[in-house]
C-alpha cells in the first residue's frame, strides 16, 4: 500500500500577505534547514490562509487541521514571519527508499514566485516518535517474523509473543495488504479509509508505518508518567495477504503543559526520563539526550552561554530556561487597554535510548512552545526637561517606555489634535523610536518646544514666573496583530526668575499636609494656622522641615481647622494657612485648604445602640456643644468639649421613634439646643442647630444615616422580621447544583451561552412564604437604575419584547433545598445583551443583573402576590399597580456581582479536496 495522501509531482505553496510585492522581491532566507526528522522554512510574513496547488491545478486549502493531520505547522515570531516546521513523512513528502527525502515547489508571495523545497537524508531509529505542538507522530519499521503462519508482533510496546531478538526477521512482503487499525485502550476498530476521514494520517511507506494524530483526537487519552500529564495515541496496524495476519502495534506519548512551572525569572519543563507506556522493559540504556531550541540541537558552549540547563535524574529530565533568554522573545498583548508581557519560547528535547531485551531504539523529539503567565507593564512617562533657560531656548524632553520591540508608535494627541509622526517631525517636534543596548526593549523620545502652540502658557505677573504645560495622548499597536492602545500624560514646567514663597496642599484621609516652599530665598516669614502663631511647641506636634520647605502635617480635628459642614459619611473642613512679613506685619500670602475626610460620625450598632458625634461647625459660631441635648431634654451628651458632643443611647430611649419603612425600620432621633438657649444672629433673629440621627435596620444590615429629610409618618400596616434576607446567586450549569463563589467573580460566559440564575429566601423556615419575582433587569453598571437597561422580567413574566426570552425553572425539593417556595430559577441567553454591531468583533460586557421581588404569606388576603410564577398573563398589569399600593407586602432589591459578556465571532473557511 502506498503512503496516504502522498501527492506527487511540483507543488505550488500560495501564501497571501499583507506586504507589497516589491518588498519581497528579493529573499535570501527561504532555505530549508533539515533537522533530523523534521524540516524548517523560514517564509516571510504571511495572514492565517495557506493553499497548497497540486499539480498546477488542483488547490487544497492547508487548514489547521489539515496541517496537523499531514505533519505542518506554522509558527510566528514576534515580528510576524512565519517559520514552517514539517516532519520528513508529511502528507506531501516523496521518497522511494526512506532514506533520502524531498518536496519542490513554489512559493508565491504577493504575485511573486520563489523556488522552495527540499532534499534530506536520515537514518531512521527502529522507532521515532515526533511530539509537535499540533499533532503526535510515531513511525516503526515494518518486520515480520521468519514464521509460515499467523505472527503477532508488538514494536513500540511492551514485549509480546514472539519478539524473541534471537529469531531474524525480514520486512513486510509486498504482497501483504493494510486492512485496519485497532485503537486502545476504546478498542476501536477503523478501517484505513475510516482512520484518514476521522482526522488521522496513516502511511505505508516501503519500510515502514507512520501513524499521526492532532492533539486532543477522540481516540488519544491522558495518562500521567512519573507525576508529569501526558497525552497518548496508542494502535495496533494488521496487514493481511490471504490467509496471514501480521499486526504492528504503536505507542506515541507526548507531554503536555502541565509539564511546566513558572517563577518570575525562570521556567522548569519536566519530562519523565522514563515514558513506562514506549517501554518493552524496565531494562533499557539512555544513549543521548540532547536540548535545542526551534527544532535545532545547541552544543555545550551554546547551551552555557545562553544560560540554559539540562539535567538528568531517577525520574525526570528538567530543563531550565531563564525567563528572557536568547531563542526566546518578549511578545505584547493587550487587554482591556492595557499593556501586558509574556516571554515565548520553543525548547526542544531530543532522547535516545535501546531496549536491551528487544534490541530496539527509540528516537523521541519533542518542540514544546511555552508561554509565560501575563505580566503587566504600565508605560511610564520620564520627564528629562531642564530648568533652565529662556522660554525660547527651552524644549519638553520626554521618553515613554519601556515597551517590547513589537510595539509601535503611530501618532500623537496633542490639545490641539492628532498628528502622526511624520507630521511631528515636520513641524520641528523630534520623535525618536530608541532601542535598547541589549536589543529587547525601546522606548519612544518625544522633544517639543515651549513656545509651540500644542503647549498651553499660564503667566502670573504677581509671582514673576510662566507655567508650561503639554498635554499628549500617545497612540501605539502591537504588530503584527495591530491591536492598538493608547497612554495619556501631562507634563508641566515652570521658568521663573525670582521664586516668592508659595504654598500647597492636600489631604488624606485623615491630616491636612500644607508645603511652604520658598526656593532660593530664606524663609524670612513667619507661618499662622488657623489664626495661631506657629510657635516652636506647634513647630513640634506639626512641622517637617526639608531644603527650600516646610511641610505641615495637621489631623483634620485639631483645634486649628474649622469644620465647614456635615455629611452622612464625611466630615468638610478647613485649614487656613497665611505668611507674615515678620517685620512689616503685613501678609504676604493667604492658603485655605478645605477637604471632605471620610468619617461616619452616626454608628448604629447591632444590639441597638446608637451613637452620634455632634460638631460644631463654621456656620454656628456661638454654639456651645456642651449644650445640645437629644429629643429627651434630660438626655445630653456623655462628653464635650468646645468642640464636640458625644452621644449614646439605646433605639427604645431618649424620645426616639421609629417606623416601618418598605422592609425594614427606621430609628430616629434629633440632636438640637434647647429653646431657651436658641442663639442669636447679627438680625436678632433666632439661629437654629438641629441634627438628625437615622439608623435603618434591614435583614441583619444595619445602615448609617444621617442629616436626611425626615420621612413621611405613614405608620406600617405589618411587621417584617429582621432575620430574612434574599440572595442571588450563579449557577455553573442548569443542573443548578454548583454556583460561583465570591471569589470566582468576575464570572465571564460566551455571548451564546446561557446564564442560570437562582434568587432565594434565607432565614426562614415558614413553609407558607413565597417568594415572588416582580421585574428583573439587566445593566452594564452595579447601578441598579443605570442606562442602558435589558429588561428581563416584566410584573413576573418574560419580557415579550425580547427576542430571546427568560426560561423559568420549576423549583424541586432536595438535600438542598428544603423549601421550594423560598427560591425561583430562571435562564436567560447571554446574546441578549450584544447590540448587533458588536457581533462583528470580539468584545467584552461588563453585565450586573439586578431584581425586584416581594416575599408573601400564602395565607395572606393579598393572595395575588403568591400565585405560581406568570400564571395569569392577562393579570400581570394589575400587579404593577398593587405592589405600588399595598405596602404589606415585603420588597427586596438584590442584584449580582460583575458578569462579563464575551462575544467571539469564528470564521469558517472552505477548502478542496482532491
Amino acid at each position: 500500500m502506498g503512503q496516504v495522501l502522498l501527492l506527487l509531482g511540483w507543488l505550488y505553496f500560495s501564501i497571501h500577505v499583507s506586504v507589497q510585492a516589491e518588498q519581497m522581491s528579493s529573499r535570501n532566507d527561504l532555505h530549508p534547514e533539515c533537522l533530523g526528522n523534521v524540516v524548517r522554512l523560514r517564509v516571510g510574513p504571511l495572514l492565517e490562509e495557506v493553499d497548497i496547488i497540486v499539480n498546477d491545478t488542483e488547490i487544497v486549502q492547508l487548514s489547521p487541521r489539515l496541517a496537523a493531520q499531514c505533519g505542518f505547522r506554522f509558527k510566528f515570531d514576534n515580528t510576524g514571519n512565519a517559520i514552517l516546521f514539517a516532519s520528513l513523512l508529511n502528507c506531501f513528502s516523496h521518497s522511494m527508499d526512506d532514506e533520502t527525502f524531498n518536496l519542490f515547489g513554489q512559493l508565491r508571495v504577493s504575485g511573486d514566485h520563489f523556488t522552495a523545497g527540499y532534499t534530506c537524508s536520515y537514518t531512521w531509529a527502529s522507532r521515532e516518535i515526533l511530539c509537535d505542538h499540533t499533532y503526535m507522530e510515531v513511525s516503526v519499521r515494518k518486520t515480520l517474523p521468519d514464521i509460515p503462519f499467523i505472527s503477532k508482533q508488538r514494536v513500540g510496546g511492551r514485549k509480546g509473543r514472539n519478539s524473541d531478538p534471537r529469531r531474524r526477521s525480514k520486512a513486510v512482503a509486498p504482497g501483504y495488504r493494510m486492512t485496519k487499525v485497532v485503537f486502545m485502550p476504546s478498542n476501536k476498530i477503523m478501517k484505513t479509509e475510516e482512520v484518514q476521514r476521522r482526522g488521522y494520517a496513516i502511511a505505508n511507506t516501503p519500510t515502514r508505518l507512520v501513524l499521526r494524530s492532532p492533539h486532543e483526537e477522540e481516540e488519544t487519552y491522558l495518562q500521567t508518567v512519573a507525576g508529569i500529564p501526558m497525552r497518548l495515541l496508542s494502535t495496533s496496524t494488521f496487514f493481511e495477504q490471504k490467509w496471514l495476519v501480521t499486526r504492528i502495534d504503536t505507542v506515541a506519548a507526548c507531554p503536555t503543559q502541565g509539564s511546566v512551572a513558572f517563577t518570575s525569572d525562570l521556567i522548569t519543563w519536566y519530562m519523565p526520563r522514563q515514558i513506562d507506556p514506549l517501554l518493552s522493559s524496565d531494562s533499557f540504556t539512555m544513549l543521548e539526550v540532547y536540548m535545542g531550541v526551534d527544532g535545532k540541537r545547541l552544543d555545550d558552549k551554546e547551551m552555557a552561554a545562553r544560560n540554559y540547563s539540562v539535567s538528568v535524574t531517577e525520574v525526570h529530565i528538567i530543563v531550565k530556561i531563564p525567563v528572557g533568554a536568547i531563542g526566546g522573545y518578549y511578545k505584547s498583548h493587550i487587554q482591556d487597554y492595557q499593556y501586558f508581557s509574556a516571554y515565548t519560547i520553543e525548547p526542544m528535547l531530543e532522547m535516545l535510548w535501546i531496549e536491551e531485551d528487544a534490541h530496539e531504539d527509540t528516537r523521541y523529539k519533542v518542540l514544546f512552545p511555552i508561554t509565560t503567565p501575563l505580566v503587566a507593564r504600565p508605560p511610564q512617562v520620564h520627564n528629562y526637561t531642564p530648568l533652565e533657560g529662556t522660554p525660547e531656548q527651552q524644549v519638553f524632553m520626554l521618553k515613554l517606555g519601556t515597551f517590547n520591540l513589537d510595539v509601535v508608535l503611530l501618532n500623537i494627541t496633542f490639545s490641539t489634535g492628532l498628528l502622526t509622526i511624520a507630521e511631528c517631525n515636520a513641524r520641528g517636534f523630534n520623535v525618536q523610536e530608541e532601542i535598547s543596548e541589549d536589543d529587547s526593549s525601546k522606548t519612544f523620545s518625544v522633544e517639543v518646544p515651549f513656545l509651540d502652540p500644542v503647549v498651553l502658557q499660564e503667566k502670573s505677573l504677581e509671582q514673576g514666573v510662566t507655567s508650561f504645560t503639554l498635554h499628549l495622548i500617545y497612540g501605539m499597536a502591537v504588530l503584527p496583530e495591530y491591536n492598538t492602545f493608547s497612554h495619556p500624560a501631562v507634563v508641566n514646567s515652570v521658568l521663573m526668575n525670582i521664586v516668592p514663597p508659595s504654598i500647597t496642599g492636600i489631604c488624606d484621609q485623615d491630616n491636612f499636609y500644607i508645603i511652604v516652599n520658598y526656593e532660593n530665598q530664606a524663609p524670612l516669614f513667619e507661618i499662622i494656622i488657623g489664626g495661631w502663631l506657629l510657635t516652636s511647641d506647634l513647630a513640634e506636634q506639626y512641622v517637617t522641615e526639608g531644603e527650600s520647605r516646610i511641610t505641615l502635617t495637621v489631623p483634620f480635628s485639631a483645634r486649628e481647622t474649622v469644620f465647614e459642614s456635615i455629611q452622612p459619611s464625611s466630615v468638610r473642613s478647613r485649614l487656613d494657612v497665611s505668611l507674615l512679613n515678620p517685620f512689616t506685619n503685613s501678609t504676604m500670602k493667604d492658603f485655605s485648604l478645605g477637604c471632605s475626610f471620610p468619617k461616619t460620625l452616626i454608628e448604629c450598632l447591632s444590639n441597638g445602640t446608637m451613637t452620634a458625634l455632634a460638631l460644631k461647625v463654621a456656620s454656628a459660631p456661638g454654639l456651645n456643644p456642651r449644650q445640645l441635648t437629644l429629643a429627651d431634654r434630660t438626655c445630653g451628651p456623655i462628653y464635650s468639649d468646645d468642640r464636640f458632643a458625644y452621644f449614646q443611647f439605646t433605639i427604645n430611649s431618649c424620645g426616639t421613634t421609629n417606623k416601618f419603612i418598605d422592609n425594614g425600620i427606621l430609628y430616629e432621633n434629633e440632636i438640637s439646643l434647647p429653646d431657651e438657649l436658641k442663639l442669636k444672629t447679627a438680625l436678632g433673629v433666632d439661629e437654629e442647630y438641629h441634627l438628625m440621627v437615622s439608623c435603618y435596620y434591614l435583614a441583619n444590615i444595619t445602615q448609617n444615616l444621617a442629616f436626611n429629610n425626615r420621612p413621611s409618618n405613614t405608620e406600617p400596616s405589618a411587621e417584617m422580621r429582621s432575620d430574612i434576607l434574599v440572595i442571588m446567586k450563579i449557577a455553573t450549569d442548569s443542573s443548578y447544583r454548583t454556583f460561583h463563589e465570591v471569589e470566582d467573580y468576575p464570572v465571564v460566559r460566551y455571548m451564546r451561552r446561557p446564564l442560570h440564575i437562582e434568587v432565594e429566601i434565607t432565614g426562614s423556615t415558614d413553609p407558607e412564604v413565597k417568594l415572588i419575582l416582580d421585574h428583573c433587569w439587566a445593566t452594564n453598571d452595579k447601578d441598579r437604575t443605570s442606562k442602558p437597561r435589558w429588561n428581563l422580567i416584566i410584573n413576573g413574566c418574560e419580557n415579550p419584547e425580547e427576542p430571546y426570552r427568560v426560561m423559568f425553572h420549576q423549583v424541586f425539593a432536595d438535600s438542598r433545598v428544603n423549601f421550594p417556595a423560598h427560591m425561583k430559577r430562571f435562564e436567560v441567553q447571554m446574546f441578549s445583551f450584544a447590540k448587533e454591531v458588536d457581533i462583528l468583533r470580539d468584545q467584552l460586557t461588563k453585565i450586573f443583573i439586578h431584581c425586584d421581588v416581594f416575599i408573601c404569606d400564602s395565607n395572606s388576603p393579598a393572595g395575588g402576590f403568591c400565585r405560581e410564577q406568570c400564571v395569569n398573563k392577562e393579570n400581570n398589569s394589575k400587579r404593577g399597580q398593587r405592589h405600588v399600593e399595598d405596602t404589606s407586602v415585603p420588597r427586596f432589591h438584590v442584584s449580582s456581582g460583575l458578569i462579563l459578556g464575551y462575544v467571539k465571532i469564528w470564521k469558517s473557511k472552505s477548502f478542496v479536496k482532491k
